[in-house]
């Protein structure tokens, strides 16, 4: 399991497994319980690289990234 701590977004860490080049059990600590659930249950056995390029600069609001931003970073710096 890779754990990756966010910065400047409500979540505080996202964990997730890269089996065979596909994501799975991905977990967001804190933020939109509804968002994180349905980013979790969407990406679950997708292509890590193809998510990464889909989610890659998402932003919430003034912040300058979002917690799809910042899974998309974790998962370029994992692979």
């Amino acid at each position: 399991m890779y754990e990756f701590e966010t910065k400047g977004t409500c979540s505080t860490k996202i964990r997730f497994d890269i089996v065979d080049g596909n994501l799975h059990s991905v977990l967001f600590d804190g933020g939109c319980e509804g968002n994180s659930k349905a980013i979790s249950a969407l990406v679950e056995g997708m292509n890590a690289a193809e998510v990464s390029k889909k989610l890659k600069g998402l932003l919430c609001g003034k912040r300058g990234t979002s917690c799809a931003d910042q899974f998309a970073g974790a998962i370029e710096q994992r692979l």
